[in-house]
């Protein structure tokens, strides 16, 4: 598996934002979001080739119980399934953060895996690569997340959610420095969205925005 880094930080965002925990940042991905803030993790050489068991051996050094596999776009990868059952197996709770592209099925019958999943909206300039299939398969225990940068942005994940109504938890996440957070606050508000939730990226609160390993 081509792996960009293996770190220990805190979550910085979803249902767990603020806990310690274990990151695999996979490298490549299948989109090219106009806002992406992990570009190193999808261009040039800056990955090694690591097997799921020599993963599983990394991350065992730290004292943690919780894991997140990120990217890039950890469901590229062909032995993403297998890495998966093997950290789960071995007691971890997984958060896979996915983008929303690609299937997500083989993962939701595994009660010890979370799945973030991105809806990429209209200014991102991918929504159109969006597997809305996904949309239902999101259980309880899920994160549907929204990272938006537009009143456009806003609006068209209001109406995903009155389609598909979604069980999982709902964020809405504005683009770093592109929409201030208050502009999402007023949005949910008005609209009634009393079950979604504002999410700041924490790790870019405390740490430098550019920072990497956080």
């Amino acid at each position: 598996m081509k792996v960009c880094e293996i770190f220990h930080s805190i979550e910085g965002e979803g249902i767990r934002c603020g806990y310690p925990a274990v990151f695999v940042r996979l490298y490549g991905c299948n989109l090219a979001c106009g806002y992406c803030d992990s570009r190193y993790a999808c261009q040039g050489d800056q990955f090694r080739e690591l097997s799921p068991h020599q993963i599983v051996q990394r991350i065992g050094r730290y004292d943690c119980w919780r894991l997140t596999l990120t990217g890039g776009e950890p469901l590229l990868q062909p032995q993403t399934p297998e890495l998966a059952h093997l950290l789960t197996e071995a007691g971890y709770e997984l958060n896979i953060e996915t983008n929303g592209s690609l299937d997500i099925g083989p993962y939701i019958n595994n009660e010890k895996i979370i799945i973030t999943m991105d809806s990429k909206l209209p200014t991102s300039d991918m929504a159109g690569q969006m597997l809305e299939a996904n949309l239902p398969l999101l259980r309880r225990q899920d994160v549907l997340k929204f990272v938006a940068s537009s009143q456009e942005d806003l609006l068209v994940a209001k109406s995903l959610i009155q389609a598909h109504k979604p069980i999982c938890h709902i964020f809405f996440s504005p683009v770093f420095g592109r929409l201030a957070p208050v502009q999402i606050v007023d949005f949910l508000l008005c609209e009634g969205l009393n079950d979604c939730r504002l999410q700041l990226q924490l790790h870019k609160i405390v740490w430098d925005p550019q920072q990497r390993g956080v």
